[in-house]
């Protein structure tokens, strides 16, 4: 089962996984990491290293952050070359969450380029639909 942890700017990671869990149940093998500026850097990376070990059962470890460029996704960057069956997915909302937890059977690769796809189809303009649902 592959592992995850979640690493956001302040509390929206813990309102993330609090919402699919409600939606799909216990996500097991799951942390967060909250990302304050009041913190410093260096004690959320090691909290970070820590979670990925913690998570880690042998199938590798997603983690998933909320946007590119910012904090959380640059230091989970920097443990992809300490860490080989990891991998850090970037703009990360409820249907990824949803489909990451409902898809562990798949492999650490494989779970992640179906969570790219999951994010962009969960994506919708409304008003586009409504005005042409035969095209959406």
């Amino acid at each position: 089962m592959v592992g995850f942890v979640i690493v956001t700017h302040g509390k929206f990671g813990d309102g993330l996984l609090n919402a699919a869990e409600m939606i799909v149940g216990d996500i097991p093998h799951c942390t967060v990491i909250s990302v304050d500026a009041k913190r410093p850097i260096e004690q959320i990376l090691k909290e970070i290293e820590q979670s990925v070990k913690l998570t880690d059962n042998g199938d590798g470890v997603l983690v998933f952050t909320d946007m590119f460029g910012g904090t959380p996704t640059t230091l989970s960057l920097s443990l992809l070359g300490k860490k080989s069956n990891l991998e850090v997915i970037t703009g990360v909302n409820l249907p990824i969450l949803i489909k990451a937890a409902t898809s562990r059977n798949l492999s650490l690769l494989e779970l992640a380029s179906e969570l790219k796809k999951a994010g962009r189809q969960g994506i919708k303009v409304a008003g586009e639909i409504l005005k042409n649902p035969v095209n959406s």
